[in-house]
């Protein structure tokens, strides 16, 4: 449900580092589709391309479902750094995956958009409904929710591995303050903090799973303080 181009205001606060890249993931213009043989490691297997094609990267960030993507890259790689926030990982959203399927199959975005944010995230109605009040931003989501059955599908389809980031020389876990110990986010993040043994945890204040969206600048800032020494 984001994009590159949502991502801007994080990437423009962000000065530790000397330059930053956001990819847009399959699925994401210009990015191509899922295609049929779709499946989380083929995400990680792009994420290695990616990482060839950015030789001497320094730190690696990943969010949500790209985060458990960015941690389980870091098991194939070497890596200096791994940041992720608020991973996700099975059996997150299983619940809605009939509903998501249903939805997919009538091309019904709208309703996507819908069980995505009322059942997975917990929003409420008003809360839906002050989203559908921005009609270019109602169609963008509708946009940005059509991988969502198969990426959910993907990322339960298979036992993550019993230790994430194995070759990660430092690994940084951020969740947002409104989602700490409680589902589906700080319960999904829970699960896998134990699986990334050597992480440091970090709380970001006043914010919840949108953070990029909400205070873009207090992520990138945060994101500042966690560079390593280069």
């Amino acid at each position: 449900m984001s994009d590159a181009h949502a991502w801007r205001h994080v990437a423009t606060a962000v000065d530790a580092w000397p330059s930053v890249t956001v990819v847009n993931r399959r699925g994401r213009t210009p990015s191509g589709p899922l295609t049929g043989g779709y499946s989380l490691r083929t995400e990680v297997e792009d994420l290695a391309l990616i990482l060839d094609e950015c030789a001497g990267t320094q730190a690696l960030f990943g969010w949500s479902y790209g985060g458990l993507i960015a941690l389980l890259a870091a098991n194939d790689r070497a890596l200096r750094q791994v940041i992720a926030y608020e991973p996700v990982m099975r059996p997150f959203g299983s619940h809605v995956l009939p509903d998501l399927k249903a939805a997919e199959e009538k091309e019904d975005w709208e309703a996507t958009v819908e069980i995505v944010n009322r059942q997975l995230a917990g929003l409420d109605a008003a809360q839906v409904e002050a989203l559908r009040a921005d009609p270019q931003g109602w169609a963008d989501l509708q946009r940005l929710s059509r991988p969502a059955h198969a990426e959910l599908a993907a990322l339960n389809a298979a036992p993550p591995p019993d230790e994430m980031a194995r070759r990660v020389d430092r690994a940084d876990l951020i969740i947002g303050q409104c989602n700490h110990g409680t589902a589906p986010y700080g319960t999904s993040f829970d699960d896998v903090r134990q699986r990334v043994t050597r992480a440091e945890v970090h709380v970001l204040p006043g914010q919840g799973h949108l953070a990029h969206l909400q205070a873009p600048t207090e992520l990138g800032h945060l994101l500042n303080a966690l560079a390593t020494a280069r």
